[in-house]
């Protein structure tokens, strides 16, 4: 089953939603989730903010942020994260910003990307991914790294939830 399919599923088989923003994927993430049947039971929507000022304007990431370091940024993924959260009522968000290429941006070299996720009961977590081969390559894999990271804390926090639901034993 593809990740997608496995994280729609857990999503659904635990009644929560998901949002998407997506910056450097371009609706790539978005496309890939709606591309399984049922999808709009567990997914909400997705915002592509390819424009940096749209990342602080739509998701409500820091503006000083943005200048000083640019889109390209673990920070700002994870603020994407919650921020597309928060605009799109769903109790987990998944971001992905980067660059694909051809140039270099904000400093960074192509390759450079960072996924994020943010869910209930405070779940944060961010990965840097140096990613090797052209634009395409790199968006697909962004994709696929994104819904990966959202599977292990999606299982991470179900193992969380059991724990506090019996007794912390």
């Amino acid at each position: 089953m593809k990740t997608a399919a496995r994280v729609l599923a857990l999503l659904a088989e635990r009644g929560e939603t998901l949002a998407v923003a997506e910056s450097l994927t371009g609706g790539l993430v978005a496309a890939e989730l709606t591309s399984v049947p049922g999808a709009s039971e567990s997914f909400r929507g997705s915002v592509t903010a390819y424009a940096t000022a749209l990342k602080r304007e739509l998701l409500g990431v820091d503006g000083t942020l943005l200048a000083e370091r640019g889109a390209v940024d673990p920070e700002v993924a994870q603020q994407m994260a919650a921020g597309v959260r928060r605009a799109l009522g769903a109790g987990w968000g998944i971001a992905t910003t980067g660059v694909a290429g051809p140039e270099p941006q904000d400093g960074q070299p192509v390759g450079t990307v960072f996924v994020a996720v943010s869910g209930p009961h405070g779940t944060e977590k961010v990965a840097e991914l140096r990613l090797n081969g052209d634009r395409a390559d790199i968006r697909r894999e962004s994709v696929r790294s994104v819904l990966e990271l959202l599977s292990g804390e999606l299982h991470e926090n179900a193992r969380t939830q059991d724990t506090e639901q019996n007794g912390g034993n």
